[in-house]
């Protein structure tokens, strides 16, 4: 028969082993729970809306009902049932949740913008495939009440021109609500929304009314900026928006030879920045680009498709600003940039 004193000593090497396992779970899931959890508002946290005491583009006074709140996010690629690997869709899926919900909590905007390439393979996806997307989409990028989300169309949405179709465009249009040429006005600041994949210039059936309605649309905002003294007639029978310079939302960038201007910590990497533009696959044709800057003379432009940020002056000295990805699959520190009555950081 064993002495009690023998059994102590027999007991206590598996009770060390149990503690010591106990504080590992504990240390491993403090770990697993601050870097996928806590991490999102350590960081977005240090993230604050400017204080601008007058509106940058009136003047006037700012009260707080009159202040926009804008967040502007792009190239989310979730990923499809072809090229996208399960265990790659569901780390890449829970980062963009988490920084989205914790960007919405923390920083309640008025407005979110996502501008293009929701989907990486949209322009490939079957029926069942596409809802199944958009219910990812839709539980990824819940939002609450007190905030509009709207999205723009992509080329990984659609496809690009020479796979673009009507089924594919009106699809999209139906779940987003989203035309091309359509007009959102907030707080009186006029949002331009472009479907710049049909920007081709070819003619095509949908390029043509695309084009149709940008143009029907430029004449409104620009009836809207005459003087009220010296109204042209050609304006007399228009619909009125607020008397504001649009802002014109994209997913091409307008044209430019490549990023080699471009700088910051959000720009595209040396070994890149000096691979020539293609037109009409990497940036808009200089032809559709000098268009809708002589159509809508905007006050600034906001794009994506690149996956890298940049600011560039155009014509006129009209400003640019392209988004840097929102997705880790896409670069190392995915961002987004937020709006305060159109004073972008």
């Amino acid at each position: 028969m064993l002495s009690p004193n023998l059994t102590i000593v027999k007991n206590l090497p598996l009770k060390k082993r149990i503690c010591f396992l106990l504080k590992l779970v504990c240390f491993v899931s403090s770990v697993l729970i601050f870097c996928e959890f806590f991490i999102y508002y350590l960081v977005i946290f240090q993230c604050r809306w400017p204080d601008v005491k007058r509106d940058a583009h009136t003047g006037n006074e700012e009260t707080p009902a009159s202040v926009l709140k804008a967040m502007f996010l792009a190239d989310t690629h979730l990923l499809g049932e072809i090229k996208g690997h399960w265990l790659d869709k569901l780390r890449r899926e829970w980062q963009m949740e988490r920084s989205f919900q914790t960007a919405l909590w923390l920083l309640q905007p008025d407005i979110v913008f996502i501008l293009g390439d929701v989907f990486d393979e949209g322009k490939w996806d079957s029926p069942q495939a596409w809802a199944d997307d958009v219910r990812r989409f839709q539980k990824m990028f819940k939002y609450p009440v007190t905030t509009e989300l709207v999205v723009i169309v992509g080329n990984h949405d659609i496809g690009f021109h020479y796979e673009m179709t009507t089924y594919k465009v009106h699809r999209f249009e139906k779940v987003f609500n989203f035309t091309s040429g359509k007009l959102i006005t907030r707080k009186g600041t006029n949002f331009v929304l472009v479907n710049s994949v049909a920007m081709e210039g070819d003619g095509c059936t949908l390029c043509r009314t695309a084009e149709a309605k940008l143009v029907a649309l430029s004449h409104r905002l620009n009836c809207s900026l005459q003087e009220p003294n010296h109204p042209q007639k050609r304006c007399s029978d228009a619909e009125k928006p607020p008397a504001s310079q649009p802002i014109l939302l994209q997913h091409y960038p307008l044209y430019r030879k490549s990023d080699a201007e471009c700088s910051g910590e959000d720009a595209a990497p040396p070994e890149e920045k000096n691979i020539p533009f293609k037109e009409k696959y990497d940036v808009l044709s200089q032809e559709a680009s000098q268009k809708l800057l002589w159509w809508f003379r905007p006050r600034l432009i906001l794009s994506g498709h690149t996956h890298s940020a940049c600011q560039v002056l155009h014509t006129g000295g009209i400003p640019e600003i392209s988004i840097p990805s929102f997705s880790w699959r896409n670069r190392n520190n995915p961002s987004f940039i937020m709006c305060h009555n159109v004073i972008c950081f």
